[in-house]
Formats: structure tokens, sequence, C-alpha cells
């Protein structure tokens, strides 16, 4: 029996980690292990630090697509992957990985989620955390400065010249492949509720079934 894949994506800044959270403490212990995009972000070791600076890191591009759909799909058969550790500070990736077991239930996290089809195709439920650009800006802003060590004027910088630009483009047009949109992130306590009801749900029938089968 394949493990359930749930998509959460939206833009930057838009509550998806508080929603991700949130559905991890509803469902029973042990059953989610969550994957963030955010992780597959393509090396740049080979790149001087002022070039990767300069990667505009909302685009597709940047990311390693294909090795996150080939680690989702390794987790959905029952196997261990070795996820990559990316750094914020220096763009890179660290040389140790994370050894991520199977769950029953396997939540993926991203803001480019439901931009690629393949990625799309391996989601059994695709959510849209949909937020306010001025609260999602906010956010950004905070995170980066407290978490990454980042100048006020570069966060400001660097949400005008790509960030907002790649959420038109890219992210928002996204809207139309989810399954449940979620306004206002983790303060929709009835999305979450009823997201984290079905899920629950649905675990439970690939247990009855496995009991069924003899497995």
């Amino acid at each position: 029996m394949k493990s359930l894949v749930i998509g959460v994506t939206g833009g930057s800044g838009s509550g998806k980690t508080t929603v991700v959270r949130r559905i991890v403490e509803i469902l029973p212990p042990g059953s989610v292990v969550v994957i963030p995009q955010d992780a597959y972000y393509k090396d740049g070791s080979h790149l001087s630090l002022e070039e990767r600076g300069r990667i505009n890191y909302d685009h597709p591009l940047a990311f390693d697509t294909p090795l996150l759909i080939d680690h989702v799909k390794t987790l959905r058969q029952k196997e261990k992957i070795h996820q990559p550790i990316y750094s914020f500070i220096t763009h890179s990736r660290l040389p140790d990985t994370l050894p991520v077991e199977p769950h029953p239930c396997i939540i993926v996290e991203g803001i480019l989620l439901l931009e690629d089809e393949g990625v799309r195709d391996l989601l059994d439920i695709k959510v849209f955390v949909d937020t306010d650009a001025d609260v999602r800006f906010i956010r950004r802003l905070r995170r980066d400065i407290v978490e990454r060590g980042r100048s006020v004027e570069s966060v400001m910088e660097q949400y005008l010249s790509t960030v907002r630009p790649m959420h038109l483009q890219f992210i928002e047009p996204t809207r139309r492949y989810a399954d449940l949109i979620v306004p206002e992130g983790g303060a929709n306590d009835v999305a979450i509720e009823l997201l984290a009801t079905r899920v629950r749900s649905l675990l439970t029938e690939t247990e009855e079934l496995k009991a069924l089968r003899g497995f």
C-alpha cells in the first residue's frame, strides 16, 4: 500500500508551514513525514557567493525538481531517502544529508509544487494556502532578517525584483490545480480541521485495506 501524499503550496509567507504543523499535530503521532521543497534548491557551491546571490530563487529552475520527484516516489514505495540539507546563508547544499524514513502520510511543502506537472501527478491532495500580499511580505521580511541574516534593504529588493513577479507568474496561477484553497493560512481553523479529518479518514481506510489483505 503506497503512502498518501499531500502537497501544501502558496506564496512565500502565506502560512504553509503553520498549516502543515497544525495538520501534523492533529494526525496520529508518527504517521506523517514532511518534505520541504526548499531542501531541493540546486547546489550553488560551484559558483562564487556573489553569483549565488544573483540567482532567482523564486523561479522553477532554481529547484532540483527531478530529485524531489524521485524522493517522493521512493518514500511512496516505503523506502528510505537521504534528503539534501540546504543552507540559505551560503546558498549551497551542506555535505551531510538527512535520512528520512517512509510514513503512511507524506506532506510536501513548497511555493512551486503545483507548477510542475510531474509533482502534481504524485499528489493525492493538493492544498493552496491563500494569504494577502502585504501579510506575506511582512512575514517574509521578519523571517529573512531573523532566520537568514538578511538586511531590510536586501529583502525589499529581492521581493520587488523576483519574489512578487515570480509569484504572479508561477505561483498564483497554480491555484486552479488545488483541491482545497485555505484562506489566511494557519488562522483558518475550519479548513485545517476539515483537511485533517479527511486525511485521517484516508489513512484509516488504508489501514483497513491492509488488514483485509493480510499485510
